[in-house]
């Protein structure tokens, strides 16, 4: 007798498939890798290989509706929050050139000795506590900071735009829009960086804002196109979601899942601390439980994969979580290995690909290499209440709220 085989459908907004996305993602890419769920009326990829393939592909995958799917985020004004995770070329490409003239190498590189500074500071008080909350006096602390610093924000302000900032990616459970107090917190980001550029404009300092102002594409002629009032402040409000929360998320994972391998947390904290295992553990963690795991496309033509098509005009999801696991890509992918290869973990999808390829990658990994290689130097052994740890429920971004921790010193 054949075993009748259960149909598993992607809800993005279940509590439950954001707890632990991963068993849905498994059977996705074994049974239906062009996924439909009808009543969302939503598509989804899940192979490594077809996610890669979309994020690369010009003319079809379109970001001019936004990556969120909720409703209120969805739509052609999608740019007017995610700047250009919201438009497509040409127009971002000329803003993207634009938005990099103020996020250069040199600009990330240049934060190195204050990233250290804010890193010594926070781990010193969370070190001579012993006992503590990762995520609130840590790894929710140095992001926003960072991020703040590049910005201009005062240091009194951060915390507040730091609290809005978590209110704009949580959801509610159920609920199939952005939640009432998601919304009042991006109105008043917005009015906050509306402010800060108009100071900026009367009064450049030598901050992001002031250089995303001061930006101009050369037009030959002596002259350039700017960034409007509109764009520095869509990408603002950009940064200090995307890359804030997203790396909060990435160092709550990297804590939790060593913790859950004593092996490999030995492997990395023993024998007076293993600093060059650092940069594969931050690796690893992105692949295995990725921050981002969900990126929405709209489709501009019919897309044929597996023996099915979703239709031009259709919104689909990018399921980076699942490309991650892949196990024709990853040996072993459903394990948490901080012993894996560079070349291996080479593919990974963490920060997408293609035109939207994270301007924030680097920045977000050399956060969590100076952060991580920080408290292996200063801490014999870490340990995580696994049990007490509370999950952030959001539709794209997956990490922590909560992670208790207790350190032993060196």
């Amino acid at each position: 007798m054949t075993a009748v085989r259960e149909a598993i459908v992607l809800d993005p907004y279940d509590y439950g498939f954001q707890d632990d996305p991963y068993p849905t993602y498994a059977w996705l890419r074994e049974h239906e890798p062009l996924h439909h769920n009808p009543e969302l009326d939503l598509w989804a990829l899940t192979r490594h290989a077809d996610v890669a393939e979309a994020l690369r592909t010009e003319g079809i995958y379109s970001n001019s509706h936004g990556v969120a799917i909720e409703r209120s985020a969805w739509g052609p004004d999608a740019h007017k929050v995610m700047s250009i995770l919201g438009m497509d070329p040409p127009r971002q490409n000329r803003l993207r050139a634009l938005v990099s003239r103020g996020f250069t190498p040199r600009r990330v590189h240049d934060l190195l000795p204050r990233i250290q500074d804010l890193t010594d500071r926070y781990l010193a008080e969370c070190l001579e506590a012993g006992s503590f909350d990762w995520i609130a006096d840590f790894a929710g602390k140095l992001p926003m900071d960072v991020i703040s610093e590049m910005m201009g924000v005062p240091e009194e302000d951060r915390a507040e735009v730091r609290r809005q900032a978590d209110l704009v990616v949580h959801r509610e459970d159920g609920v199939y829009d952005v939640p009432p107090a998601g919304a009042e917190a991006s109105l008043w980001l917005v009015g906050y960086y509306l402010d800060m550029v108009a100071q900026r404009r009367r009064r450049p300092t030598d901050d992001l804002t002031s250089a995303l102002i001061a930006a101009r594409l050369n037009d030959g002629h002596g002259d350039g196109e700017r960034l409007t009032d509109d764009d520095v402040i869509a990408f603002l409000f950009l940064m200090v979601v995307a890359g804030n929360e997203t790396t909060t998320k990435l160092l709550g994972h990297a804590a939790y899942h060593l913790t859950r391998h004593p092996d490999q947390h030995d492997l990395v904290f023993g024998r007076g601390g293993d600093g060059d295992r650092v940069a594969l553990w931050v690796e690893e963690t992105l692949r295995f439980d990725t921050s981002s795991q969900l990126l929405a496309r709209y489709l501009l033509r019919d897309v044929e994969l597996h023996g099915r098509v979703a239709p031009q005009g259709s919104k689909l999801l990018l399921c980076l979580g699942s490309a991650n696991r892949d196990a024709s890509v990853f040996a072993r992918p459903d394990e948490f290995d901080i012993t894996r290869s560079a070349d291996e973990l080479a593919p990974i999808l963490s920060f997408g690909g293609g035109r939207h390829y994270c301007l924030g990658a680097n920045l977000a990994r050399l956060e969590a290499r100076v952060a991580l290689t920080a408290l292996v130097e200063r801490a014999r052994s870490i340990e995580v209440d696994h049990a007490a740890c509370r999950r952030v429920h959001s539709v794209n971004v997956r990490g922590f709220a909560a992670v208790p921790m207790t350190v032993v010193r060196r």
